[in-house]
């Protein structure tokens, strides 16, 4: 995942001022971005099917992000990947950078860590479920693994006793109710058996040939085996592994379409052997979700777009990953969209069939800014009036008219249309082509209960706002119910 960061901005926030230097352009960020594969496999075992039609009811998670890159500020991991996308400062040597970066280890003291602080905004804003960063492609691991002492709890936060920092995130929103999930790079840019000192580092691919050294590569994949099996079975009830690093997989998934998305893939693949991962897993934890991301098949139990929403309505299960500001992690100045802007992505990927999951980034102190707790805030209470036509949602055949969003309830019973105020200027009627409301039915307000006058004319029904609406503050959306004719 990726961030566009300037030099004036790394100067503020980086302690090695010209090492620190990162900009990824608009282009760059496009060539990084994980595209969404239009392939998909419903899957089989019913605990599977089971677990993902509650995942499907949540709507709304959010995803965090924090690793070294928060120290000073900066793109998660891929400031060390030596692709033409990616700059730095010139005078700077990339191996002097690498290091330097893996440095920071010795400087990230989240002495103010407060999973419970994250977890209670998550839930002031109407999410349902998390997915936290354990490790991300630069290797820096954030639980406790026995794999590998690259990792927070060896470090100066080590004596905390909240070292093994996933397991009191993880513990944090289950507190609240959440679906728990672990997010985990299959690329491991600080293992030896994955990018190999004898060798370069050209690209985020694996920089020796696994043909010829089968015997390092399969050190890899037991190590990522046994951090996976770490993750299963030592942190409490799993509902979803999300597995990260899309160029990581087995040849005969490598298709033209996979070759058409830019970054160069191996020809040969980089298989860790997903069969026996997902039969670990599964044992550990029955019904999990594997989110194998842009991997189609068996383990990519859900798709995820990244930075965008769909274009059309997708009858199978996805989220679309997104950022509350600009960057995945914290960046000091980091911009955060208006609350209004993610109630209306919401609003559209609901409706045609998917999930957000929005990106929030804590501080290197271990804390939220009060600006994102106050962003998640805003949200939580549209959500919090309105959330019957989000959550517990399934599409309908009509999903859109205009402005106007369209839901309906899981049991098939109530349809929801869910009006975008636009520019800030609250209309004094609703109206929306097609899925008629049954004659002589009562249309209500979500937020109100308050009944709501309407008429159809042809295909096109007609709402008058009453003045309690009209004049509310901060409106941003009407949600209304109705049963559909």
């Amino acid at each position: 995942m990726y961030i566009a960061v300037m030099w004036k901005q790394i100067k503020k926030t980086a302690g090695l001022a010209g090492a620190c230097c990162l900009l990824l352009t608009a282009n760059g960020q496009e060539q990084g971005i994980h595209q969404q594969s239009s392939l998909y496999e419903w899957p089989a075992d019913p605990l599977v099917k089971q677990k993902l039609d509650q995942w499907q009811d949540q709507k709304f998670g959010m995803i965090i992000h924090w690793g070294l890159y928060a120290v000073p500020g900066i793109v998660e991991s891929w400031s060390i990947c030596s692709e033409d996308w990616i700059g730095r400062d010139s005078t700077i040597p990339y191996d002097t950078y690498k290091q330097w970066y893996w440095g920071l280890k010795k400087d990230f003291n989240p002495v103010r860590f407060d999973p419970d602080q994250w977890a209670g905004a998550a839930k002031a804003a109407g999410m349902r479920y998390l997915v936290f960063t354990t490790k991300h492609h630069d290797g820096f691991n954030m639980f406790d693994t026995k794999q590998s002492d690259f990792k927070i709890s060896n470090g100066p936060f080590g004596n905390n006793p909240r070292a093994d920092v996933a397991k009191y995130v993880f513990d944090a929103f289950r507190k609240q109710g959440f679906m728990i999930g672990a997010y985990f790079s299959k690329p491991d840019w600080h293992n030896e058996n994955y990018w190999w000192p004898m060798y370069a580092t050209p690209d985020r691919n694996v920089n020796y040939d696994i043909k010829k050294f089968p015997w390092r590569w399969q050190k890899y994949k037991d190590f990522t085996y046994n951090q996976i099996s770490e993750l299963m079975h030592n942190y409490g009830n799993m509902d979803i592994l999300w597995l990260d690093g899309g160029w990581v997989r087995p040849i005969e998934t490598i298709t033209d379409e996979v070759r058409a998305w830019g970054a160069r893939i191996p020809e040969s693949g980089q298989d860790i052997d997903m069969p026996k991962i997902a039969a670990m897993a599964r044992e550990a934890q029955p019904g999990i979700l594997m989110v194998d991301r842009t991997v189609h098949g068996p383990y990519e139990n859900y798709q995820t777009p990244e930075q965008r929403v769909p274009d059309h309505k997708i009858d199978n299960p996805w989220e679309s990953c997104m950022t509350l500001g600009g960057a995945w992690g914290y960046v000091r100045g980091d911009r955060l969209k208006p609350a209004s802007q993610v109630i209306h992505t919401l609003v559209e990927i609901v409706a045609k069939g998917g999930s957000l999951l929005l990106g929030v980034g804590p501080q290197p102190d271990g804390t939220l800014t009060a600006e994102a707790v106050s962003r998640l805030n805003e949200i939580g209470k549209w959500l919090k009036v309105n959330g019957a036509a989000i959550y517990n949602t399934r599409t309908t055949e009509l999903y859109n008219s205009g402005n106007t969003w369209f839901t309906r309830s899981k049991d098939g019973k109530t349809n929801y249309a869910i009006a975008l105020i636009k520019d800030d200027q609250t209309p004094a009627v609703v109206a929306w082509e097609g899925n008629l409301p049954r004659k002589g039915s009562v249309i209500r307000s979500v937020a109100t209960g308050e009944k709501i006058k309407w008429e159809a004319k042809g295909s096109k029904v007609i709402l008058q706002l009453p003045a309690k609406l009209k004049t509310m503050k901060d409106a941003t959306a009407f949600a209304f119910s109705f049963v559909k004719d």
